[in-house]
C-alpha cells in the first residue's frame, strides 16, 4: 500500500450528493446555512478532485421535487457530463421519503392511503432515475416510518404496509429489468420518536417475510447502530453471515447521541479499526460509502478536507489490519487462546444420537478449565500499541 494512503478506484470510496453538498444547516439554524448551494455537477467535480470512486443520490438531491421536465433534463445532462469528465460512477440511488410535508406521518407506513400510494409512485420514479445512471443498489431508509405515540398506529399495520410496498417495488424491479438489489437501512429514532425496524438485526428478520427475500439485503450505518448502543461490527458480521451485506454507510458517532454523521474514524478508533479489518478480511467487494458531513465550521475547502479524511482514515485502518494479521506476537497469542479442538473434536459438528450420548457421559474438570487465564488483556494492549504506532 502507498505510504501516503491515497484513494484508488479499487477502494470503491463513494459519497452521497447530500454529504458533500450539505450546507451546514441544522435544526437550530435551518435558515442560516454556512455553505452556499452547489449543483450536482459541481459536487461530482469536487469528489473527482479528492479522488472518490463514485457518487450516490436521493432522487431529489439530483432533481428538485418540483423541477419542470426541461429543468430535469438539463440537470441530468450536466450531471452525466460531469460523471464522464471525472470518471465517477453511480453505484447506489435512493428515494427521499422523509423531507416533504406529505411524509409527516411516514411514507409506506402512513395511515393515509394516498400518502402510501404516492410514496410507492415516488420510489418507482426514483428507481427509474437511478437506473438511468447505472445504479445497481437501491437503498430504503424509512426515516418517517414510525410513531411518537403508539396510540396513533398499530405496529403490525406498519409492518404490513412496509412489506406490501417492498413486495410491489420488487415486482416493479423485475418488470423493468433493472436488476437492483434493495438495501434496507435501520435507525432507532430521529426524525420519528421511534422508527419501525430500528436495527440491522430487525431488518434481517423482516426481510425473510418478503416475497423476494433474495433481492433484499441491508445497508448498515455506523452511526445508527451506535445510536442504539450496539456494536456496529457485530451487526455487519451478522449481515455478512446472512449473505445480506449489500451496501454499507460509514461515518462516526458518539453512543446515545443524536445522529451526528461525523467523519469516519473521528471518534471511535477501535470500533472503526475492527470494522475495516472485518470488511477486508472477508473480502467485501461493495462500495465503502461515507454517509457523513463536514463540520458546520467549514467552507468547501473544509468539505474537501473532510472527504479526504474519511478515505485516508479507512486506508490507515486497512494498513493497521494488515499489520495485525502479520504481527508474529499477536498471531502467536491468538493461536494460544484459540486452541485446536483436540479431544473435543468428536463432539463437534452435526447431531447424532451416539455423539449426544458420548457428550452427556463425558466428565469435564470445570475448575481446571476455568482456572486458565486467557491473556485477553495482553492481546488488547498489543492492539492498542499497534494502533498508537509504537509497534
Amino acid at each position: 500500500m502507498s505510504a501516503d494512503y491515497q484513494p484508488k478506484p479499487e477502494h470503491k470510496f463513494t459519497f452521497g450528493l447530500w454529504t458533500v453538498g450539505s450546507s451546514g444547516a441544522d435544526q437550530f439554524a435551518t435558515t442560516f446555512p454556512v455553505r452556499g448551494p452547489k449543483t450536482p455537477a459541481e459536487l461530482v467535480r469536487l469528489l473527482g478532485e479528492v479522488g472518490a470512486y463514485g457518487v450516490n443520490f436521493h432522487d431529489n438531491d439530483l432533481i428538485p421535487l418540483d423541477a419542470t421536465p426541461a429543468e430535469a433534463e438539463q440537470i441530468k445532462k450536466d450531471f452525466r457530463a460531469a460523471l464522464k469528465e471525472t470518471g465517477l460512477v453511480v453505484p447506489m440511488a435512493t428515494t427521499n421519503l422523509f423531507s416533504a410535508q406529505i411524509f409527516k406521518d411516514g411514507a409506506f407506513t402512513s395511515n393515509d392511503p394516498k400518502v402510501r400510494a404516492y410514496s410507492i409512485q415516488k420510489a418507482m420514479r426514483g428507481m427509474d432515475l437511478g437506473a438511468e445512471f447505472g445504479a445497481k443498489i437501491y437503498v430504503f431508509w424509512g426515516g418517517r416510518e414510525g410513531t411518537e405515540t403508539d396510540a396513533t398506529k398499530n405496529p403490525l399495520d406498519g409492518l404490513k404496509r412496509f412489506r406490501e410496498a417492498l413486495n410491489f417495488l420488487c415486482e416493479y424491479n423485475n418488470s423493468q429489468g433493472y436488476g437492483y438489489k434493495f438495501a434496507l437501512e435501520a435507525k432507532p429514532n430521529e426524525p420519528r420518536g421511534d422508527i419501525y425496524l430500528p436495527t440491522t438485526g430487525s431488518m434481517l428478520a423482516f426481510i425473510e417475510t418478503l416475497d423476494h427475500p433474495e433481492m433484499v439485503g441491508v445497508n448498515p450505518e455506523f452511526a445508527h447502530e451506535h445510536m442504539a448502543g450496539l456494536n456496529f461490527m457485530h451487526a455487519v458480521a451478522q449481515a455478512w453471515d446472512a449473505g445480506k451485506l449489500f451496501h454499507i454507510d460509514l461515518n462516526d458517532q458518539n453512543y446515545a447521541r443524536f445522529d451526528q454523521d461525523w467523519r469516519f474514524g473521528q471518534q471511535n478508533w477501535k470500533q472503526a479499526f475492527f470494522l475495516v479489518k472485518f470488511l477486508e478480511d472477508v473480502g467485501y467487494t461493495g462500495s465503502r460509502h461515507f454517509d457523513a458531513h463536514a463540520f458546520r465550521t467549514e467552507d468547501y475547502e473544509g468539505v474537501k478536507d473532510f472527504a479526504r479524511g474519511c478515505m485516508r482514515t479507512y486506508l490507515i485502518f486497512k494498513e493497521k489490519a494488515r499489520q495485525f494479521n502479520e504481527d508474529k506476537e499477536i498471531q502467536a497469542l491468538l493461536a494460544e487462546i484459540t486452541p485446536a479442538s483436540g479431544e473435543m473434536e468428536k463432539f463437534e459438528g452435526k447431531f447424532t444420537a451416539e455423539k449426544a450420548a458420548a457428550l452427556k457421559a463425558f466428565s469435564f474438570d470445570r475448575n481446571a478449565i476455568a482456572a486458565r487465564g486467557l491473556k485477553y488483556e495482553k492481546l488488547d494492549q498489543l492492539l492498542t500499541d499497534l494502533m498508537m504506532g509504537i509497534r
